[in-house]
């Protein structure tokens, strides 16, 4: 199903050629400085400065997804190497996760705006992305030697120092008044000022072992073995996951190429295993995508069994068959549909074990790599998927078995996509009950103080946050199939859109 309102999640930097991380001297922009042999190992260039300026205004347009704007224009500069690239859209955003405070601090400076946005998200990325010499602002000062002039070196210093308890706390947090104002009345002000913390940090480069080719520790000792941006350790939760410390392109790597490990964030992980599909298993991804999830399920499968793995668009499914291929996986079927209400869904009625409702949302949970979309949405934007995720879901839920499991997540932070969804679908189909993380996840399950990752002890949703797990966030609902259909009642707002 579609994944419109949600971004791909990859980290920017996996997208970078590799090439030389020095630009071409006859890359457009022009060099206005005179090339100094020291620079060649310097962190940021004159260059890197000249293309985000061009680049920024067209992001902060908004007209189309940060992702896609900064693709484009890496393609029609496709010179650019790939450390240039990292560093380019990395600061790209930075500005987009902080545009609040440095639009405001910005204005103190001299100069042309965007000039001064963009020192200031080089001087983010290169302390806070996993790209400078170390993580602290004061080295990256040092990382912008070849790029800042004297005056704008003593303006970014000042940025380190001033004092960021000035500003107001909307300001402070960097999001938008109504998501600031949702996030008060749904969360509490405590857990929202740790949410805004979390959600500036720039997320870490997840990957997931595929266990049909490797092993998680023979994988990590040969990245560590290359050292520098190839570090990685374990990741905290999954048992399949490692977390890159830099932000190296992973194309070129061997092991990459020959499928033995996925970029996936941790979150995306732990999800997929709420599924737990079993070998041998009719299993359907409803909304498979680009298939990060379908590959980690078909994993778990041992590649026995069928999964589907279904979206109305072709272009995704069609980027998911040479993953598979990649993967060895045998038992993924993709699917296009066109729409969840396609007569090939409704042929699979009645005979499926498990099924993943990964909806489309509004992406809220994926603010650290996807900072835009704080900018792009809004409380009517989020309203109008409602109706969407409540018909994928009534969709969806009639390919379950008795007895069988069916997972409804999104990666949004609201409730209205959550457990709103969740209730009301609940409310209407007496046949279907809410299972309890804290018990069902027992046995293989990651645990952390006797109690399943994500599982909570004052109710029954399973929730992922990034300021406290440091994951992208995510929601579920973990649901049975308890009988046959008894009856359904149907929604007020989808008798109207039957109508329509």
């Amino acid at each position: 199903m579609t994944k419109a309102n949600k971004p791909n999640p990859r980290n920017r930097a996996s997208t970078s050629r590799n090439t030389s991380s020095e630009t071409n001297s006859s890359s457009t922009p022009k060099r206005t400085t005179p090339y100094n042999p020291a620079m060649a190992k310097a962190k940021a260039l004159p260059i890197h400065l000249e293309h985000l300026i061009r680049l920024l205004p067209d992001v902060l347009r908004f007209d189309a997804p940060a992702d896609m704007t900064v693709s484009k224009y890496f393609k029609e500069n496709s010179q650019l190497g790939n450390r240039d690239r990292a560093l380019i859209a990395e600061s790209t955003f930075a500005v987009l996760r902080r545009k609040l405070e440095l639009a405001q601090y910005a204005q103190s400076g001299n100069g042309p705006l965007f000039r001064r946005l963009a020192l200031l998200g080089m001087m983010l990325s290169l302390s806070e992305g996993g790209l400078g010499t170390a993580n602290r602002l004061e080295s990256a000062l040092a990382d912008l030697a070849f790029v800042a002039h004297p005056g704008e070196v003593e303006w970014l210093q000042r940025f380190v120092s001033y004092p960021r308890d000035s500003l107001t706390e909307q300001v402070s947090a960097n999001l938008p008044e109504w998501l600031w104002l949702e996030l008060e009345t749904q969360i509490g002000t405590k857990a929202r000022k740790l949410l805004a913390d979390a959600l500036l940090k720039p997320a870490s480069l997840d990957c997931r072992i595929n266990t049909l080719k490797a092993k998680r520790e023979d994988v990590l000792a040969q990245l560590n073995e290359l050292g520098g941006r190839y570090q990685s350790v374990p990741t905290p939760y999954s048992e399949l996951g490692f977390r890159m410390l830099g932000k190296p392109a992973l194309q070129n790597l061997q092991n990459f190429k020959d499928g033995m490990f996925e970029v996936q964030d941790e979150g995306s992980q732990l999800l997929s295993m709420l599924l737990a599909p079993k070998r041998g298993e009719m299993v359907v991804d409803f909304c498979a995508g680009a298939g990060g999830k379908t590959l980690a399920m078909g994993a778990l499968m041992k590649s026995m069994g069928r999964l589907y793995a279904f979206d109305i668009s072709a272009r995704r499914l069609a980027r998911l068959k040479p993953r598979v291929a990649k993967s060895g996986l045998s038992n993924v079927h993709p699917v296009w549909i066109d729409s969840e209400n396609d007569a090939k869904v409704k042929r699979l009625s009645g005979k499926i074990d498990r099924v993943l409702v990964d909806a489309p949302c509004s992406g809220l949970g994926t603010l650290r790599r996807n900072p835009d979309l704080k900018w792009r949405q809004t409380l009517e934007s989020v309203s109008e998927l409602q109706a969407k995720q409540y018909s994928i879901l009534c969709s969806a839920a009639k390919l379950l078995k008795v007895g069988g499991r069916l997972v409804y997540a999104t990666c949004s932070l609201l409730e209205q996509e959550n457990q709103t969804i969740v209730n009301e679908f609940l409310k209407n189909h007496p046949h279907f009950e809410l299972l309890d993380p804290k018990e069902v996840l027992r046995g293989d399950f990651p645990v952390i103080d006797d109690m399943p990752v994500g599982a909570s002890a004052d109710n029954s949703w399973w929730q992922l946050w990034p300021s406290k797990h440091e994951t992208d966030g995510f929601f579920a609902a973990i649901l049975t199939k308890k009988s046959a259909l008894i009856s359904e009642k149907t929604p007020p707002h989808e008798e109207k859109q039957d109508n329509e």
